[in-house]
């Protein structure tokens, strides 16, 4: 498995790309989900237009399939995890990054799971997080995902070359 890794100046990141790109999935998943809206109905899901599926309840396969993928980190890496979310929320910076996993580890180790799914834009920030690394999410029809140093999206757009300007 890859291992994303920094200039040698500057910290790594010892979680693979493999788990971190299963988190950051689950977590756009768990993103979505809302308030049960409709706790009293009785009507056919496909009546609803299922939307059903979008709503946080008790039992919910995402949320579970996420916090086992969290719980099954090691120590070190959920302490990693909760300190590239703060990277990518902007609480630390990439100099900051081992005062950042200490802080995570001392602050969240026993907890990480229930504290990662209480960020309301974790997925987001742990992408955010990687883009420090110079790190994106990788699949078969991508580069990489991101943006350059333009805020342009990084050569992963169907419709336009990345040296595309928009008019």
């Amino acid at each position: 498995m890859p291992r994303i890794t920094a200039s040698p100046e500057s910290p790594s990141l010892d979680i693979s790309t493999d788990k971190l790109a299963f988190i950051i999935e689950k977590a756009r998943e768990f993103d979505v989900k809302e308030g049960d809206a409709d706790p009293d109905s009785g009507s056919n899901p496909t009546d609803d237009g299922d939307t059903d599926v979008l709503e946080d309840k008790n039992g919910d396969p995402t949320r579970q399939e996420l916090t086992d993928a969290i719980r099954a980190l090691n120590e070190d890496e959920r302490a990693e995890l909760i300190a590239l979310a703060w990277l990518g929320r902007g609480t630390y910076d990439l100099g900051e990054w081992n005062e950042a996993v200490s802080t995570a580890r001392s602050e969240h180790g026993r907890r990480a799971a229930d504290y990662l799914l209480g960020l309301p834009l974790l997925s987001d920030y742990l992408e955010d997080g990687m883009a420090l690394f110079d790190e994106g999410i990788v699949d078969d029809s991508d580069t990489q995902e991101g943006l350059n140093e333009e805020d342009e999206p990084a050569g992963n757009m169907q419709d336009r070359t990345p040296d595309t300007k928009r008019v």
